[in-house]
């Protein structure tokens, strides 16, 4: 996911239940949004051994306290959601692999996704964390280190009964997650649409990704763009109520953002997530949540502005 900057055709639906799905995930009942990971992840997933020269990059104002407060929208399922009133997920169990590695733990705050680099920004989180794309307007304002790679896919309903394709969208009931960069992807096609004289894409944005699902399950949007383990993972736990249209495209790296001008801090999760993508637990935490080897990296990198 990634900030948009140019909201468009907007149409902001409210909340609504999650009946229907298979899985029951999405944002904090209490609304505090303030979690930690599951204990089922750390019975999947073999605990890492602190290192304590990466632990000695982290600069004392962000680990006195012992832990990292991370900014997190937590209704992104695979990558981050709250199953059982516990936050999970493939960003959560390598986040809290991260924490291991640097010797402390890992607080996630359920947030808005389009205020969490705000919130990062103005000290109320120490590092961001939930599936953001790497691109180069976040790079103005925050690092990122990158740790997956995804794109966008396109989602319909099972049999594709509208015959939807990334093609025909003009005129169609289109639901995305607000600001998110599929939200400037079919804001840019839906003008194309008009400037080609036919109808505008009908835009359903909704602040929740497990809303955009419901949406499309319920039949009240056609279609749906978002990350491509998000797409697949709904498939999933949909029992096949939903599909996928073609292969995902505009693949990019995620990455975790970090304020700038903190030292060594983006050194020390950099070495992190090397470290995890060296020793395997990084290819465990994958698997566990069925994500796509294709999408894992070999190598993760420190990205300032250029």
């Amino acid at each position: 996911m990634a900030r948009a900057t140019h909201l468009k055709a907007l149409v902001l639906l409210p909340a609504v239940a999650l009946a229907g799905l298979t899985v029951a995930c999405g944002a904090s009942g209490n609304g505090s949004g303030s979690g930690t990971a599951s204990s089922s992840a750390a019975a999947a997933v073999p605990s890492p051994v602190k290192d304590d020269k990466l632990a000695a990059l982290v600069p004392d104002a962000v680990k006195a306290d012992g832990k990292i407060v991370v900014g997190q929208d937590q209704t992104y399922p695979p990558n981050e959601f709250v199953d059982n009133g516990t936050v999970t997920g493939f960003d959560v169990d390598l986040g809290n692999a991260i924490g291991e590695k640097l010797g402390v733990k890992m607080e996630y705050q359920n947030a808005a996704f389009s205020g969490i680099l705000a919130g990062l920004g103005s000290g109320q989180y120490e590092l961001a964390m939930s599936s953001f794309t790497i691109n180069a307007e976040r790079l103005q304002t925050v690092d990122m280190v990158s740790y997956y790679s995804a794109g966008t896919s396109l989602g319909v309903l099972k049999g594709n009964p509208d015959g939807i394709t990334l093609d025909n969208l003009c005129g169609k009931n289109v639901a995305v997650q607000q600001g998110t960069v599929q939200v400037d992807d079919v804001t840019k096609r839906s003008d194309d649409c008009t400037k080609a004289g036919k109808p505008a894409i009908n835009v359903q944005q909704f602040q929740a990704q497990t809303d955009v699902n419901l949406q499309l399950t319920t039949k009240r949007s056609q279609a749906m763009l978002a990350d491509s383990p998000v797409v697949d993972y709904a498939v999933k736990q949909t029992g096949d109520a939903v599909e996928v249209v073609g292969q995902p495209y505009d693949t990019a790296p995620y990455g975790i953002a970090l304020k700038k001008d903190q030292g060594s801090y983006s050194q020390a999760i950099q070495g992190a997530v090397q470290a995890l993508i060296d020793d395997g637990t990084y290819g465990k935490i994958l698997a566990k949540w069925g994500l796509s080897t294709s999408g894992a990296i070999t190598k993760s990198e420190i990205n300032p502005a250029s």
